[in-house]
């Protein structure tokens, strides 16, 4: 069975290498495309105010490499700063932009990976008169942050990327003919909800009831069977994951 990684494409090619070293047939295909923000000024003006806030809030791991794209010459991580993230894609791109681990807040290993598992611990923190910049794109999910300022913190955003439907070349147009034409040999692996709304809207009339699709959260899960998807299952963010689910759908088949 071969699985159709669906990320953007700077996460989505290692993670398709990651699955083929595992041994799985993977392939990409973005669905989101990522491109920089209409105002990229906002990022560098953000970058000024850093040592003034409390918490950095990242969204994915686009954030933080747009983000640290706008970075002055000679700028560096406030000691004082938390930065937040929702999982381990997002916090190893912190990592890797030279934030400290000890600066770096996160969902624990067990997950669930989304805001509402960070908020568990970040609920726990005095917030009045604190600040916070939430980093994303040009839109988003604005839960946390309501929390944020319902126990006295003082949010901003800045927008670093922007997200736009995919184009698609003759390399993309063929997996996709592929998937649609033998669907019980092909697994979607979906991360994102908009990322299933841009296949459908890129297809429309597509029959997607003989599809198979793993989802790394119940959320996109049910917007996949909301939007037509026949067979879809929950799925750990991590490769292994995916790999492990694979050979799961293998196993029954061949029962």
């Amino acid at each position: 069975m071969r699985v159709i990684v669906t990320r953007p494409a700077a996460q989505g090619r290692a993670f398709v290498q990651r699955l083929q070293a595992l041994g799985v047939d993977a392939v990409g295909l973005p669905l989101i495309g990522i491109e920089p923000p209409s105002d990229p000024g906002a990022v560098r003006q953000a970058w000024t105010t850093l040592d003034e806030r409390a918490l950095v809030m990242f969204v994915s791991a686009n954030a933080v490499a747009h983000f640290f794209a706008q970075r002055p010459p000679g700028a560096t991580w406030p000691a004082g700063t938390h930065a937040a993230s929702t999982g381990p894609g997002t916090s190893a791109a912190l990592r890797q932009a030279g934030v400290g681990a000890d600066a770096i807040v996160e969902p624990g290993p067990e997950g669930p990976f989304d805001t509402d598992t960070l908020w568990l611990t970040l609920g726990r923190w005095p917030w009045a008169g604190r600040r916070v910049l939430v980093v994303r794109g040009e839109s988003g999910r604005d839960w946390l942050a309501e929390r944020l300022c319902q126990a006295g913190a003082e949010v901003d955003f800045v927008a670093a990327y922007r997200r736009v439907a995919p184009r698609f070349g003759d390399a993309e147009a063929a997996v996709l003919a592929a998937a649609l034409g033998d669907p019980q040999r092909h697994c979607w692996h979906f991360s994102s909800s908009e990322a299933i709304a841009h296949l459908i809207a890129a297809h429309p009339g597509a029959d997607w009831t003989a599809a198979r699709a793993l989802a790394t959260h119940p959320r996109i899960a049910a917007t996949a069977r909301r939007l037509g998807f026949g067979r879809v299952g929950d799925v750990g963010v991590h490769p292994q994951d995916v790999a492990a689910a694979i050979a799961d759908m293998a196993s029954g088949a061949r029962r």
